[in-house]
């Protein structure tokens, strides 16, 4: 397909520099990376990558509530190494 559109942005230069320098990486251009950017869009129709906020949901925010509680609680047995715990382990048997 021939490409005979252009599109043309403004950036802040730090921004661009550092985004070059990223695509780099994977061996694009910067004009590549917004080339494969865009043909994802258009694939997913969509923006290819989640923008909502990443949150835990209900069943891990009770699980970090209860890690919590025990990391502070002195009646909670710890160990200093895995070879500890696993000793402790084989006794209860």
């Amino acid at each position: 397909m021939t490409k005979t559109a252009s599109l043309n942005i403004r950036l802040n230069p730090e921004v661009k520099k550092t985004a070059e320098t990223v695509y780099a990486q994977y061996g694009l251009s910067l004009t590549e990376a917004v080339t494969v950017f865009i043909h994802q869009s258009c694939n997913i129709g969509g923006l290819p990558f989640d923008l909502r906020p990443s949150r835990p949901n209900a069943e891990s925010l009770l699980a970090i509530a209860e890690a919590n509680r025990i990391s502070r609680d002195p009646s909670v047995k710890g160990y200093k190494d895995m070879n500890a715990l696993f000793e402790d382990l084989d006794n209860d048997e």
